[in-house]
């Protein structure tokens, strides 16, 4: 039994904050229904490569063991359905601008009214409020407002564009899913419904906890390359000599000494960080340097699985797949299909005590559960049937 179960979903956003925060619940046990249109599809579904049946590897991967209902939201009929369905299913996720669902019939306010206890929460890039509210934009914007990128990157170069999209997984996914389990936890001892505003640059503003507190309360402007985890200490990435990297992030004088002792650099052990701008300089060119007496490989024997000091090579993602404590983690596993083979998917990365996530299937076809979401509503076949005829079922 997942230890989710019991809370029930209806999912009406799309590409990665939501669905990866509903694919998140679901993987615990909870039901979550994707509410989708097949004129505006997600565009995870058309998404790069595909399994033999043209199916999305990514949206296979998001919308695991979630049901697919196809609705038209124009239609009155659809927003029936949709009243009808939030009885049982009363929390909501969605990710549409500001004002969409309440123009359509089902924003938080109209959904209350038929369930009281409704959670409801609303992913957007900027907010319900403020001058941005309908401004549209994407992780890297988010990033760029939130003063994230602008330290994170090295002196006199762009920032990077990151392989993974924090605002939208950090910012939206993860405070979404703490929001509503926060707001179902108030639920459970109050009865009251909730209204949850998530902001993906508020999320991640919230983020500058070291520099930003620093520079909030003490004036200190976080620099390029200058702060002791952004490149301006040794704490970084170290070219090997056949151009593969290296993490360094042995801070602490015991991780310290035992980095110097690998490196063969015996006489810079007692470098402090009170030592000055250039003594730290020095430290870090003493390290770059060592690091490219070797290749890769000759320094994956030094840093071995017995060495403590704080020092990992950079993985490609196929060898991060083969590393034995992500395998010991059992971060890979076998998702059913509907035809009875399996997909191999990343797994959920919660552990809990005696409870396993839950792999029902991988991302259903566009439309695949919508006689039986309707059936289980009461609707009769020549009822869904009628539905179809009218286009209410996309």
């Amino acid at each position: 039994m997942g230890i989710l179960k019991g809370l029930k979903i209806l999912d009406f956003s799309a590409l990665l904050p939501g669905p990866m925060a509903t694919m998140i619940f679901a993987d615990l046990g909870a039901e979550v229904i994707h509410v989708e249109s097949s004129k505006r599809v997600d565009l995870t579904r058309i998404m790069p490569p595909y399994d033999d049946d043209r199916e999305a590897y990514i949206h296979q991967h998001l919308n695991r063991s979630k049901k697919s209902l196809t609705l038209n939201l124009k239609s009155p009929e659809a927003i029936e359905i949709v009243k009808s369905l939030v009885k049982e299913y009363d929390i909501i996720i969605e990710g549409f601008r500001p004002g969409v669902m309440q123009r359509l019939g089902i924003g938080y306010e109209a959904l209350k009214e038929v369930n009281p206890k409704v959670i409801y929460c609303a992913i957007t890039g900027y907010g319900q409020t403020g001058p941005y509210s309908n401004r549209p934009g994407h992780d890297n914007n988010y990033l760029s407002l939130a003063g994230i990128l602008d330290y994170s990157r090295h002196k006199d170069k762009k920032p990077v564009s990151m392989g993974v999209q924090l605002a939208d997984i950090a910012g939206g996914t993860m405070h979404s899913a703490i929001g509503v389990l926060a707001a179902a936890l108030h639920r459970e001892k109050t009865g009251e419904g909730q209204y949850i505003d998530i902001s993906m640059t508020d999320a991640v503003f919230s983020l500058n906890a070291m520099y930003g507190s620093a520079y909030i309360g003490g004036g200190h402007v976080p620099q390029p390359e200058q702060e002791i985890l952004n490149g301006g200490s040794y704490y970084d990435f170290y070219k090997t000599k056949d151009g593969r990297f290296f993490s360094v992030g042995s801070l602490e004088p015991q991780f310290r000494r035992l980095l110097c002792e690998a490196l063969d650099i015996p006489e810079l052990i007692d470098n402090t960080f009170n030592d000055s701008y250039y003594t730290q300089i020095r430290f870090k060119e003493a390290v770059h340097d060592a690091f490219l007496s070797k290749t890769y490989e000759e320094w994956l024997e030094v840093f071995n699985e017995d060495f403590e000091g704080c020092v990992e090579p950079v993985l490609t993602f196929p060898e991060a797949c083969d590393h034995p404590q992500l395998k010991a983690r059992s971060m890979i596993v076998d998702i059913p299909k509907s035809d009875g083979t399996t997909q191999k998917q990343i797994a959920s990365a919660f552990k809990f005590d005696g409870v396993k996530p839950q792999y029902k299937h991988v991302g259903a076809k566009l439309g695949e559960h919508n006689e039986e979401v309707l059936s289980s509503l009461g609707y009769s076949v020549e009822q869904i049937a009628d539905l179809k005829d009218k286009g209410v079922l996309e």
